[in-house]
């Protein structure tokens, strides 16, 4: 099984926001909002919308809103 995790993620390395799911096309689409919310100040500060797939749940953050 593959889990698509997005994190939204401040310059020291912290998730602020992470949505985990299995279903791909839903997991883009999150990735693309979650750019598209960092505004230019976190952008140039560091922040970054991050994409990446794990095997499994026990490798998502805690608190991931998870969708399945």
């Amino acid at each position: 099984m593959i889990i698509w995790v997005n994190e939204q993620i401040d310059p020291s390395g912290m998730i602020h926001a992470c949505i985990a799911s299995c279903d791909e096309s839903q997991a883009k689409d999150c990735h693309d909002s979650f750019k598209k919310n960092l505004n230019d100040i976190q952008k140039a500060s560091g922040w970054i919308a991050r994409l990446r797939t794990v095997d499994s749940w026990d490798e998502v953050p805690v608190n991931a809103l998870k969708l399945d």
